[in-house]
């Protein structure tokens, strides 16, 4: 690779696979959710990645190019990182906050790459090129916001060593509490030795 328009070309085709892959994980994403607004977002959003996936095809056509048969190994190890750990188990609601968070990541990913797409474009003068990379950096930007929105929402059903510390906090300090009937019988005590005193002296 000697030429900018080789690395156009390569960081291009990179693009469209991560889509094409995406495409895909958002549909198991939305499957997965067990929130309604979780799984609306990942539907909405996979119907998006489509017209992505067209516009990059289209980007192609205007060059007059074939895309290579390349791998996104950036995506590739993202949902290499979401299948491992859905083997951890989780409960529905600790998979929701994760697939919200991967989401996160991968918007970032895509703008990122998206931009430096744009840069090269812009420099080499592929202005219809350009326009639609344009097109799908704000809807990515447009996706960021959304499900940085959406994960402030939501929240985990257990906390797990916080509850267990505040558990611990409130049983330790209720064994160093002293039982009312326990003051009481101090207090009473403590009269009867005043009382003793006072007598004594006089």
């Amino acid at each position: 690779m000697q030429t900018a328009h080789e690395l156009f070309l390569h960081e291009l085709g990179d693009m469209l696979d991560a889509e094409k892959k995406l495409v895909e994980a958002l549909g198991e994403q939305a499957e997965e959710s067990s929130r309604p607004e979780v799984k609306k977002a990942f539907e909405m959003h996979q119907r998006q990645t489509e017209g992505q996936v067209e516009r990059l095809q289209r980007v192609f056509e205007e060059l007059g190019e074939s895309p290579d048969e390349s791998e996104c190994k950036g995506i590739k190890g993202l949902k290499e990182e979401h299948d491992a750990f859905k083997e951890e188990d989780p409960s529905e609601d600790i998979l929701d906050i994760f697939n919200v968070g991967a989401a996160k990541k991968v918007e970032k990913y895509e703008i990122t790459a998206y931009e430096s797409l744009i840069e090269l474009a812009d420099q080499m003068g592929h202005n219809k090129a350009s326009k639609l990379l344009n097109q799908n950096l704000r809807e990515e930007q447009q996706t960021l916001k959304r499900m940085e929105a959406l994960g402030k929402k939501l929240k985990p059903e257990r906390m797990g060593m916080d509850e267990e510390e505040g558990e611990e906090m409130e049983s330790t300090t209720s064994e160093r509490r002293p039982s009312r009937s326990t003051r009481s019988a101090s207090s009473r005590s403590s009269s009867r030795s005043r009382g003793r005193s006072r007598r004594s002296a006089a």
